[in-house]
């Protein structure tokens, strides 16, 4: 279990190799960021071989799942962004899932989204990437968003069933949404494919707010964890600073 930095957060608005140069120093070998499709792929590869850097995710383009109008679209961005994982040496491939939408039974998006899941697990077969979707809290940050719970979402990592796709289990998220994030996490563990991490509140480095992060590592890397941390979150210090103490939490665990 390791961290991964998305960069597009704890680094926003700097250019992405001066980022990774940065991450590296830290001693942290592994970044994320979030669109692919609007940026420089060589570029970033060449900086990753350069600070010897693995890609740890990026994004599918944002389009509906829980639309059905909007599958064909969404299967054609995953191909593409299957394409783009595969060329970053990228394992694994973050997807939201699409805004409630009103007047539709919820029952009908569920199911919606569970099928469009399915049709994406065939694409993915073979190709060495994972596909994880990710529960939002609908109260700070993404009013509106339609999977809220973590129950939901593996409910439907069961009935997709495929080793394919999984979620990504955002702990300041899920904080917000539903709270006991250790229970939550731990019992489910082999459905998640990614986690993130930030403080709550404020969404900032790991040692602020009410998370004790030091025991949620080390009670998900007991249930059997051993993927990448992703450190999603805005820094109020310099990050090297926040970036060196989740790393000395994460090295503890080992």
């Amino acid at each position: 279990m390791k961290a991964s930095v998305c960069i597009d957060a704890v680094f926003e608005g700097l250019p992405k190799p001066e980022a990774m140069a940065r991450v590296r120093a830290c001693g942290i070998d592994a970044i994320e960021f979030w669109s692919w499709w609007d940026q420089d792929l060589d570029e970033i590869t060449n900086a990753a071989e350069e600070h010897s850097l693995s890609i740890a995710s990026v994004c599918t383009k944002f389009i509906s799942l829980v639309d059905v109008k909007c599958r064909e679209s969404y299967l054609r961005g995953l191909e593409e962004s299957i394409v783009a994982a595969k060329r970053l040496r990228c394992p694994t491939l973050i997807s939201q899932v699409g805004d409630l939408l009103p007047g539709v039974d919820r029952q009908v998006q569920h199911d919606s989204l569970v099928e469009g899941l399915r049709e994406a697990a065939r694409l993915l077969e073979g190709s060495g990437v994972t596909l994880v979707f990710e529960p939002l809290n609908d109260t700070v940050d993404h009013e509106g968003y339609y999977l809220v719970r973590s129950d939901e979402a593996f409910e439907i990592v069961r009935e997709v069933n495929s080793p394919s796709v999984k979620v990504v289990f955002d702990l300041y998220h899920q904080q917000i949404s539903e709270g006991d994030v250790i229970r939550n996490a731990t019992e489910n563990v082999e459905a998640i494919g990614h986690f993130h991490a930030a403080g709550n509140p404020g969404r900032n480095e790991l040692t602020r707010g009410e998370l004790n992060y030091a025991e949620i590592f080390r009670a998900i890397a007991e249930a059997g964890y051993r993927q990448f941390i992703g450190l999603e979150y805005w820094p109020i210090e310099s990050p090297e600073t926040g970036l060196r103490v989740a790393k000395q939490m994460l090295d503890a665990i080992i």
